[in-house]
């Protein structure tokens, strides 16, 4: 079996014999660790240069050695084809759009991810969101999706290339990402915002994640358009809302959610950030065809053998394997150790399991270490 019939298996009702092995959260990983995985320059990411995007991903997939990659949309051809890339010394470029001479200075990603003057707010912010109105203003209404029209465009290009015969991505699982509606009023209000609204104003927020459901569906379809086979559902933060408001704020969009990713003949990998209890129950009612969770943290504990206990197989489960002490720092056989009493754990589901870890790989986890990690999980796997 190839990666990707790994993973079908593993997420489909009737199991695999060959559990697939995946890390999340792949571009945090490669931002992290790029000059590990390929020789291209750090600004080829930028680039409208189609070649050059398939090298830099394919030297990611072939050192990295998962089941599944991250499926880009790419720029139109008429925007790449206008695209031109300046060096500014060894950390900046200048994107230029040679249609307009307008440029946009972007600076290499930082490891480790946002300065605190980069990070959105976790405070209220200072433009308040308070209306509907004001909700349409950051959220405008979605235009409907023209598959045709995307791909007549050329932003599907990429994923042609990486899907091909002879492409990087061939014979591996193709992802996309979609956020859950009430996650993605962080963006709105910020952490504190957030909580206070789900409190104080929860008709607004209803109305916020409508508005946000309507983007995610676009992109569902273009995600079916680009060729990818399963979309990663994230969200983060609404442990810490009450079972009651995540029963009414959450779960009723995020089943429409799963609902059209499967009507797109997609799989949905659920993935649920922070502390479950309480909620057991209402993550199944999400319908998604996999749960995955984070690895015990933060004062709470989340053990994979308690997971396959409460859901009992209703639907496939990730691996949590702890990726900030035991991936990055454990000795050989400690995470061998790890990963055979995970796999253990998803045979008992019959098999509706991908070995994942909780959460990104750290910055200080070698390149040489994660291909080390699918490896072992594959061998020790393999039915």
């Amino acid at each position: 079996m190839n990666g990707e019939q790994r993973i079908e298996a593993g997420l489909g009702p009737d199991g695999t014999r060959d559990i697939p092995a995946v890390i999340c959260y792949e571009g945090i990983y490669t931002r992290d660790h790029w000059d590990q995985l390929t020789d291209q320059p750090w600004w080829a990411q930028y680039s409208g240069d189609l070649d050059e995007q398939v090298a830099w991903r394919g030297d990611v997939i072939e050192r990295t050695g998962q089941d599944w990659f991250y499926l880009h949309v790419c720029a139109s051809r008429d925007e790449r084809s206008a695209r031109r890339i300046e060096p500014i010394g060894a950390d900046a470029i200048d994107r230029i759009d040679e249609r307009t001479d307008e440029r946009e200075r972007i600076d290499r990603p930082r490891i480790g991810g946002w300065s605190p003057t980069d990070a959105i707010a976790s405070i209220n912010p200072l433009d308040m969101i308070e209306t509907e109105t004001q909700v349409d203003e950051r959220w405008p209404t979605a235009e409907a999706f023209d598959a045709e029209r995307f791909i007549r465009a050329g932003h599907g290009d990429l994923a042609a290339r990486m899907l091909a015969a002879d492409g990087p991505g061939a014979g591996l699982f193709p992802i996309t990402h979609v956020s859950s509606p009430l996650w993605s009023c962080y963006a709105l209000w910020g952490f504190d915002g957030m909580m206070m609204m789900v409190l104080d104003q929860p008709d607004l927020v209803a109305y916020a994640c409508r508005r946000h459901l309507d983007h995610v569906f676009g992109s569902i379809e273009a995600a079916k358009a680009l060729g990818a086979r399963g979309i990663w559902i994230e969200e983060c933060m609404t442990d810490m809302v009450s079972p009651d408001a995540f029963a009414q704020l959450n779960v009723p969009y995020l089943k429409q959610i799963v609902a059209a990713i499967r009507d797109a003949g997609m799989k949905s990998i659920y993935y649920f950030c922070g502390d479950p209890s309480g909620k057991w129950d209402m993550l199944m009612e999400v319908g998604a065809d996999a749960l995955s969770l984070e690895e015990s943290k933060k004062g709470f504990e989340i053990d994979i053998d308690n997971a396959v206990e409460r859901t009992g197989g209703r639907c496939a489960l990730l691996g949590n394997v702890d990726a900030i002490d035991l991936l990055e720092t454990g000795s050989e056989a400690e995470v061998r150790a790890e990963l055979s009493r995970q796999i253990d754990a998803g045979r008992r589901i019959g098999g509706r399991f991908v070995m994942s870890i909780g959460s990104p790989v750290t910055p200080d986890t070698s390149v040489e270490r994660v291909r080390d990690y699918c490896d072992w999980a594959r061998e020790l796997g393999r039915g």
